[in-house]
């Protein structure tokens, strides 16, 4: 019964932080595995922690031998550069799991620029004082930098606004995934009471129809003309451009030796060491994965005593899409580029300095505490991901 009570405890624990279920089915179907699941099992190869001790004890043998190791680093490695290949990367970072981010995504030109018009057009708002780029400045790394965004009327937002920036890199948009693309995710601030307030994309095409010159320009790339699903596609070929390459990061893994300092070289081992990059994994450094808040400690708890402030419905994360409780303060992860400048942070935007997001997320999702040295290293680490947008 004891034996049983603690295998159950692990199955439990593990599950939290990784379902195998996608990344079989995944290689079974020849189709590509999740680069956080590789990560992660990287990871576990790697540290050793796999079988977990306890099981080792009565399973005499049960280890990996350091060629069952090899073998798997071997087979991940060539996973990797089969389904994500680096190519950008020097040959040393081939096998990164982290990928730099590129000079250009394919995107439609003539689109774009109307996207570009209507995101930054307060007419998709009910009353006309909201726009995207209102809570997603360009000039602000696609944020706002406050903790909970004010739309019409004055009204809060309950979550924090992630940054427009590199989102096409995400699988999914909004912090509960409740977008599978970047159209998708441009239907919902429009149409949301506490946002924009619009009552639909009826009503948002009849005020933007008033204006003559951008209807022909509009129809000229759209025959459909103004439609929720003309609109969003425009806007989403326009956020195509919002992403950020050359930051030192990505140079210094283009093969620049002298990009990065030797504190932020030092700050991207203590990265890896405590396993930050396995959920801020790919391209975007995060996107990829929903995530427990609080893996390893319970964040809501102390949240609670420190900020006074108690569970409400943004904290429900993924569960409010799928009413699984496995999902319950799970999150899509957040990128880490250009988190130097995309503050407030976490979902609840409660944590203001990128130096106590560190110590806190070491704690809560690593279950380690960083000394002050590692956490100024990391930091360090982390500005290097400031890249350059190129505006269109």
């Amino acid at each position: 019964p004891v034996a049983k009570q603690l295998i159950m405890k692990h199955i439990e624990d593990g599950y939290q932080s990784f379902d195998i279920v996608p990344f079989t089915e995944a290689l079974s179907n020849g189709t590509a595995p999740s680069e956080v699941d590789l990560a992660k099992i990287e990871k576990c190869v790697l540290d050793g922690t796999m079988p977990m001790y306890q099981y080792y004890l009565v399973h005499w043998g049960s280890s990996l031998t350091d060629a069952k190791e090899q073998a798997m680093l071997e087979g991940i490695k060539a996973i990797r550069a089969n389904f994500w290949p680096n190519e950008l990367a020097a040959e040393e970072f081939k096998n990164e799991c982290i990928r730099p981010v590129p000079d250009l995504v394919e995107f439609d030109a003539a689109k774009a620029e109307l996207g570009k018009l209507l995101y930054n057009d307060t007419r998709l708002s009910a009353d006309g004082t909201i726009s995207c780029a209102t809570c997603h400045s360009i000039e602000t790394a696609g944020v706002d930098n406050k903790r909970y965004s004010e739309g019409i009327d004055g009204q809060k937002g309950g979550v924090n606004a992630p940054t427009s920036f590199n989102a096409v890199f995400n699988f999914v948009q909004f912090w509960d995934g409740r977008a599978a693309d970047l159209a998708e995710q441009a239907g919902g601030p429009p149409l949301n009471p506490v946002e924009m307030g619009s009552k639909d994309f009826d009503e948002i095409a009849e005020r933007i129809a008033k204006d003559r010159a951008f209807c022909k320009a509009f129809n000229a790339v759209y025959p459909e003309g103004l439609c929720q699903a003309s609109i969003t596609d425009a806007i989403a070929e326009y956020e195509k451009t919002l992403i950020t390459p050359n930051s030192a990061f990505d140079r210094y893994l283009k093969g620049d030796k002298e990009a990065m300092s030797a504190e932020q070289i030092e700050g991207y081992a203590i990265f890896k060491d405590f396993g930050c990059a396995t959920c801020h994994a790919g391209v975007n450094m995060g996107g990829l994965s929903y995530e427990l808040m609080g893996l390893r400690a319970n964040y809501f708890e102390d949240r609670e005593l420190t900020l006074k402030s108690g569970l409400t419905d943004g904290d429900n994360g993924r569960w409010a899409q799928t009413g699984l409780e496995r999902d319950r303060f799970r999150f899509k992860t957040p990128g880490l580029r250009n988190v130097a400048l995309t503050w407030p942070y976490y979902h609840d935007g409660s944590v203001e300095t990128l130096e106590q997001a560190i110590e806190m997320m070491s704690r809560y999702q690593c279950g380690k505490e960083m000394d002050e040295a590692q956490v100024s290293r990391v930091k360090a680490f982390l500005e290097a991901q400031t890249g350059e947008l190129n505006e269109f």
